[in-house]
């Protein structure tokens, strides 16, 4: 309840910070600024997203493994290697979400 609890107050806190930013001129700004946009705001919430994704993958692939070689500790060599193979895979799926991340920010005006 306490995790739904801040979830609501984190959206909250977002709307009332997005809709003076929402209000701006931007004809004012000059084009090559960087400000707050939808663009950025998605990038920068799928980013975190990405990174929070990664740590709870990286988390279970080493729990399981060390549980693997705790109870089988004649095929901990073989589990390793696996391991270290998944964790590249993940981590190679990590950067490339990252890099759509960044390079859709800033594309999207309104």
């Amino acid at each position: 309840m306490k995790t739904l609890n801040l979830l609501a107050l984190v959206l909250v806190a977002f709307l009332l910070f997005a809709a003076p930013v929402l209000a701006q001129d931007t004809k004012v700004a000059p084009p090559s600024s960087v400000s707050l946009s939808g663009s950025g705001i998605g990038a920068g919430i799928g980013i975190g997203l990405v990174i929070v994704g990664a740590g709870i993958g990286f988390g279970k692939i080493g729990a399981a493994a060390l549980e693997g070689m705790a109870r089988q500790p004649e095929v901990a060599g073989s589990v390793q290697t696996a391991m270290i193979i998944i964790g590249a895979l993940l981590e190679g799926a990590t950067f490339f979400a990252l890099i759509v991340c960044i390079l859709l920010l800033g594309t999207a005006t309104f």
